[in-house]
């Protein structure tokens, strides 16, 4: 009697698992900034609080990505692999910021096409010969190119806060518009945190800040006296 043979199990992500939310990212004045939260959720569950976001790419570029953990860990390794091959040539000519993302829409677009999609929103930001880059790239390998960039969530909620704030801002000014959306992203969006990690990509090179915590306010008197059925709670 001939047994079939078991067929293994499916090792493609079906659909995304433990997510991060969305990733900011704007043009100043010297450079480009990058900015997301830590919190990896697992569906509704805030499960990992210390999760980095935030890749360095070369010399030149910085990737975050919003979506499914474990595929960004994938794409984080093609990245490196793509580094190392780069570096080994030695020949003085590498990967710009926008050689990168002209590399990542072909994956994720050749991924989409076998109906096995990376579940990833990313943001390339680059500086390089002078000029700043900023790109993102998402899951069916859509691509573009834009001063103010916000994925996820962080689209809807982010981006008007971003354009009111513009583009010719100094770091310092670019940090405090980037704290005050993922602050108003963690108000709003049931899957951030309050911990956040900003990079920095400019003339003198990559900069990935430690994550760190940012301040919020629930000293508002409709939450101090809420009523229920007539009753001061």
């Amino acid at each position: 009697m001939k047994t079939k043979p078991v067929a293994e199990p499916s090792t493609r992500t079906q659909q995304p698992i433990v997510t991060g939310t969305g990733v900011l990212g704007i043009k100043y004045n010297g450079g480009v900034m990058l900015a997301c939260d830590t919190l990896g959720s697992y569906g509704s569950l805030a499960r990992f609080r210390t999760v980095k976001r935030l890749e360095k790419v070369g010399d030149f570029t910085v990737v975050g990505a919003s979506g499914d953990l474990s595929d960004f860990q994938k794409i984080s390794s093609m990245l490196r692999e793509m580094s190392t091959s780069d570096s080994a040539y030695d020949d003085g000519c590498n990967m710009t910021p926008r050689d990168i993302h002209q590399y990542l829409g072909r994956v994720m677009y050749n991924r989409r096409n076998k109906f096995d999609p990376l579940w990833n929103e990313l943001v390339v930001a680059g500086f390089r010969d002078g000029k700043p880059f900023l790109g993102a790239v998402d899951l069916i390998g859509t691509m573009y190119e834009d001063d103010i960039i916000a994925t996820s969530f962080g689209n809807y909620v982010c981006l008007p806060l971003m354009r009111k704030a513009g583009t010719n801002l100094s770091k310092e000014e670019a940090k405090q518009v980037m704290e005050n959306c993922l602050r108003v992203l963690y108000y709003r969006n049931t899957k951030s945190s309050t911990k956040i990690q900003i990079a920095t990509v400019s003339a003198e090179g990559v900069e990935i800040g430690e994550p760190f915590e940012i301040s919020t306010y629930w000293g508002y008197s409709a939450f101090q006296h809420t009523e229920y059925h007539g009753k001061r709670l």
